[in-house]
């Protein structure tokens, strides 16, 4: 039932989740180091932040949910917010990825003695470009295609083709994924292996990382379509999901000539 307001703002209702998050994060920090050193308890603390973190997103995410779908209280004035918040979240994502880049190229430009002055380094073995890495470049592109096909049905009011849509995004998702895992399974990249094992997954493994993310917000955003939480004028979250999808899917085409073709040589 939505409740009536007396202007276009949300003041939001006091909630525990917020320091509970804090709490579970410096869990998760203190316990983390603790095992790796390892203290007494250091595994039973990180257990606890790795439970706690998951539980609070899932409950405040559940109050976003009420607070926007059935209170009503996400106006077009709150959806601004988080659409100008995410903007500079997808561009710091983007710088992360130049900061990856950027070191892939240092080395390959001009390779130091210590590596034996060639590139890749001697005695590295490296995925052949042509093969998992290059059939795993177009797949990602197409499912960016799909949210935008998901996007504009909601726009359209149809709602049929955007659970569609969603399900072929998360589908092509999925495939990408279990390539990037069988190509870590085929030439599994150490950080021992030095340049080269800490700049190859540096930048392959934070994008499959992202990938996996940007999978999971489509599946969400697709339930909730299903259930028809979503509308025309009211779908900030699954708008969000498909601008980080498409920069997750665009950013994929950058790797393989300087990662997987150069580094494959």
């Amino acid at each position: 039932m939505v409740s009536s307001q007396r202007n276009s703002y949300h003041l939001v209702d006091p909630s525990p989740w917020p320091i509970s998050g804090s709490l579970g994060a410096l869990a998760t920090t203190v316990g983390g180091v603790m095992y790796m050193h390892p203290f007494t308890g250091g595994s039973t603390l990180l257990s606890l932040g790795l439970i706690f973190i998951p539980y609070t997103m899932f409950i405040r995410w559940r109050d976003v949910i009420r607070e926007s779908t059935l209170e009503g209280h996400h106006t077009k004035v709150v959806q601004l917010g988080p659409r100008y918040g995410f903007i500079p979240s997808i561009v710091s994502e983007v710088m992360f990825f130049f900061a990856f880049f950027r070191a892939s190229f240092h080395s390959p430009l001009a390779p130091a003695v210590e590596i034996g002055g060639i590139w890749p380094p001697k005695g590295i073995g490296v995925s052949n470009p042509w093969e998992i890495p290059f059939l795993n470049t177009p797949i990602l592109p197409p499912s960016g295609a799909a949210v935008t096909w998901a996007h504009h049905a909601i726009l359209a009011g149809k709602e049929q083709q955007a659970v569609y849509a969603s399900v072929a995004t998360v589908s092509l998702a999925l495939v990408s994924t279990g390539f990037q895992g069988m190509e870590y399974y085929q030439a599994p990249p150490t950080v021992p292996d030095g340049i080269h094992g800490s700049t190859f997954p540096s930048a392959t493994g934070f994008h499959g990382f992202h990938v996996i993310i940007g999978t999971i917000s489509p599946i969400i955003h697709g339930i909730r379509q299903y259930l028809g939480h979503l509308t025309k004028k009211h779908h900030v979250g699954f708008e969000a999901a498909a601008w980080y999808r498409n920069s997750v899917d665009v950013v994929r085409s950058f790797p393989f000539v300087p990662i997987y073709w150069w580094g494959g040589l």
